[in-house]
């Protein structure tokens, strides 16, 4: 039947329906890829330097991944290298979400000082949100550079261990259907799941500590969306594989990311091809206009008192 098409490879047998699907499937994919390049030549002519560059990281996660689940669904054998380099380029982009919430707040020493003498929270998820006794963090440099490198780790060290998975599944030793503690794979996938967790924090505690100054710039929907390429490229795929080992529901995954990371590219499009006014240079204006917003309500307390 047309139903068992979603599970097939492509070897020239396909009906209508199934030349139909794959086809529009493609087309999405290529739309996705067409539509960010046209928002990376919009973003390098409208965005100052150092975040243009952040920007077009981030843009690109979806657009990657549909183009790679493409790529997987097309020829079912590489599936396992176009996810790797799908998960790859997305632990950069883990990276360069933060890179961007520090951007946003103006730069490294505008967010210090920004920032001084403040503390920050961070019983936050994924690590310690079952955590709220946790104490708030003072912000120096130290505590700064802390929260880039844990998020860093996880960009350089998945990419070694997906070269390195590569390397021994040419040789034999990694396979993810085989689930014996001898096998290769089932000590480096749960170690990249630590990787993921530790590099996933630094970020989300930037960001509950940030999201109410970076409103103006809609830094919410922005890392809604950043949170949703995340579950459905990571949790959704390894639950897929999971549950169907064999590789054959694989294909429906990579058909299924097609589809949803065509929809995140239109949202993520809308959120990012266009300016924003940036936040005030100077860290004490914000306090000076709060200061000033009390004192003019104060008189409207005192005649109601």
């Amino acid at each position: 039947g047309s139903h068992l098409l979603l599970l097939c490879p492509i070897h020239g047998d396909l009906d209508v329906f199934g030349v139909a699907l794959y086809s529009m499937l493609t087309l999405m994919s290529t739309m996705s890829l067409l539509l960010y390049l046209e928002e990376c030549v919009f973003i390098y002519r409208k965005v100052p330097s150092p975040k243009k560059t952040t920007i077009m990281w981030v843009n690109g996660a979806a657009p990657v991944i549909a183009t790679m689940a493409c790529f997987g669904m097309w020829i079912p054998r590489a599936t396992m290298f176009t996810d790797m380099t799908s998960n790859s380029y997305f632990a950069v982009v883990v990276y360069k979400v933060l890179i961007l919430l520090i951007e946003e707040s103006g730069g490294n020493e505008t967010f210090l000082k920004r920032n001084y003498k403040k503390t920050f929270k961070i019983s936050t998820g994924p690590c310690c949100c079952c955590c709220p006794c946790l104490p708030r963090v003072p912000v120096t440099r130290r505590m700064f550079f802390l929260l880039k490198l844990g998020a860093l780790q996880y960009a350089i060290l998945k990419t070694l261990l997906s070269i390195l998975s590569i390397i021994l599944w040419t040789n034999g030793n990694f396979d993810t259907s085989d689930l014996e503690i001898t096998n290769t794979a089932s000590w480096i996938n749960p170690f990249i799941g630590v990787l993921t967790i530790i590099s996933l924090w630094p970020v989300a505690i930037m960001f509950m500590n940030t999201c109410n100054t970076l409103r103006s710039v809609r830094i919410i929907p922005k890392y809604a969306m950043y949170q949703l390429v995340l579950v459905l490229s990571q949790l959704q795929t390894a639950i897929i594989n999971v549950l169907a080992l064999d590789g054959t529901i694989a294909l429906l995954s990579q058909q299924l990311m097609i589809v949803e990371m065509f929809i995140i590219t239109l949202v993520t499009r809308a959120l990012y091809r266009r300016t924003y006014d940036p936040l005030p240079s100077d860290p004490h204006e914000t306090d000076n206009d709060q200061n000033t917003n009390i004192s003019l309500q104060a008189p409207q307390w005192e005649h109601a008192a």
